[in-house]
């Protein structure tokens, strides 16, 4: 039976060839690894909540650690020209400071070299929202200065052991994301938020601990960045980036409050990084409307964030609506959310439960936005992936429409001259997401977590993406051809 789906009007071939354009996937330690009491790791600021009932799977994982061969075999089978990891600082360095622990050294020595020798570039994260326990009892973590001095000490660890073979890398994940998760909301660990923002958190002020995290994790990137240009860069010719979540904002109305509300949107939540990182300083909407809660960067300190990579990364998913909510500002309590002042909607559409709102044209808007914005820099789309339910089907048909609508919009970007390098789906397998555990799924691979072995079986997107990949097929071959030639692993 048909599912009605055809492809864009593109190839592989539409794209540029790989060095200079690349197309893979990605996962993250704590989502993927498990093992997170073999070898000398030590607990992150996950491990409570994924141990808790509700995940109790959490900590197992998807026992990539030893199932990475394996794992890399199914890269390979897709065609992936490159793959998005990240390095848990636990286990490579399990007080967060100090000693190396050689069987984490191992083991990522052996995963980078398993995806080199198999022709799949590696493209690695320091951080992934999985700071070590250790170093957040001892001082608070990312509230604490001390933070940069630790994360430049843990990155030249990196640098010096897998910069041979790793010539990508990402200081830190979405860090406007896990400023607003983790201390502002309070969803995220180490669940710091004040009310009436969040409600369910022991500690924090949600009005101030934002701006400080924002602070601290721009200036250990920085402080990182400027390790690998002075000391590793000439030799090892690679670059460094770091990389920031975006939705692609859109006014609710025409009425001109609404507009200048999604751009006081953007500023907050994308300029409150990028700003410091392409100008030396946060915008001027931010620090009126913030004031003495954020903290400003001395001289020295803009001149090391100020120009402090070689590439962006960008996650993006989907588009909200924002309308003007600026009355809120008058209140005595705020937070960074409500500094922005805006209402945001995810559609005006009807959305199928548990998952995105299909809107491609948010990628080509994204991409526009940060040409336009800040002098079109190079620019890798590190996730992009459609949200469901998690289930054993295997047909997730509106995966399938979400990527080749989303790689098409990207296409058009890169057109109009979007300086944009890469693209990888999020995620490569089934995996324990950060929001909801084992209650959703991105992957282009099932796991089945019933299965001792935790065996891996591909979606209909896996064979799409393959399709894709390696040229198969005329650019507009009906996805129905997909279906028949990957049928015979759905049975």
């Amino acid at each position: 039976m048909g599912l009605g789906l055809t492809t864009q009007k593109f190839s592989r071939d539409d794209f540029p060839p790989k060095p200079h354009f690349v197309f893979g996937s990605g996962t993250s330690a704590f989502q993927v690894e498990g093992a997170e009491a073999e070898d000398g790791r030590t607990p992150s600021v996950w491990d409570s909540f994924a141990q808790s009932e509700k995940n109790k799977r959490g900590v197992d994982c998807c026992d990539g650690y030893h199932k990475y061969k394996e794992d890399v075999q199914l890269m390979v089978a897709t065609g992936l020209e490159a793959y998005r990891f990240s390095i848990s600082w636990s286990r490579l360095i399990p007080n967060g400071r100090g000693s190396v622990n050689p069987k984490g050294l191992q083991f990522y020595n052996n995963f980078i070299n398993e995806l080199v020798s198999n022709g799949i570039q590696p493209h690695a994260t320091l951080i992934h929202y999985d700071l070590p326990q250790a170093l957040e009892d001892e001082y608070g973590g990312w509230l604490n200065g001390k933070i940069v001095k630790d994360f430049t000490a843990y990155a030249d660890v990196c640098f010096r052991e897998f910069g041979d073979r790793v010539s990508y890398w990402i200081t830190n994940n979405e860090a406007n994301v896990y400023a607003l998760g983790a201390y502002d909301t309070g969803i995220f660990p180490p669940y710091r938020c004040s009310a009436p923002f969040g409600i369910s958190c022991k500690a924090g002020n949600s009005s101030t601990e934002p701006y400080i995290v924002a602070h601290n994790a721009l200036l250990a990137h920085a402080s990182a960045a400027r390790l690998y240009k002075r000391k590793y860069q000439l030799t090892q010719q690679g670059f460094i980036g770091i990389n920031i979540y975006m939705f692609w904002f859109i006014p609710f109305t025409n009425a001109t409050k609404d507009a200048i509300a999604t751009q006081r949107a953007y500023d907050f939540y994308v300029g409150w990084f990028m700003d410091p990182l392409v100008f030396g300083d946060y915008p001027d909407v931010v620090k009126q409307n913030a004031g003495t809660r954020i903290p400003s960067f001395t001289p020295e300190e803009s001149k090391l964030v100020k120009g402090s990579w070689d590439f962006f990364g960008l996650n993006h998913y989907t588009t909200l609506y924002v309308g003007d909510d600026s009355g809120s500002l008058k209140m005595e309590q705020r937070d960074v959310v409500m500094d922005m002042a805006a209402k945001f909607s995810d559609t005006l559409d009807e959305v199928p439960p548990g998952e995105f709102h299909i809107s491609p044209e948010g990628m080509k808007g994204s991409l526009e936005y940060l040409k336009q914005h800040y002098g079109n820099p190079p620019v890798y789309v590190h996730e992009n992936g459609q949200r469901t339910f998690r289930n054993a089907s295997l047909y997730d048909t509106s995966r399938v429409k979400y990527l080749e609508s989303y790689i098409g919009s990207m296409l058009e970007a890169m057109r109009n001259g979007s300086n944009t390098k890469g693209y990888f789906t999020w995620s490569f397998i089934d995996l324990f997401e950060l929001l909801d555990g084992y209650e959703s799924s991105f992957g282009l691979y099932y796991v089945d977590l019933n299965d001792p072995d935790l065996k891996r079986y591909p979606k209909l997107s896996a064979h799409w993406y393959s399709s894709f990949l390696k040229g198969e097929g005329r650019r507009d071959h009906d996805i129905t051809e997909v279906e028949k030639n990957s049928s015979a692993h759905f049975n």
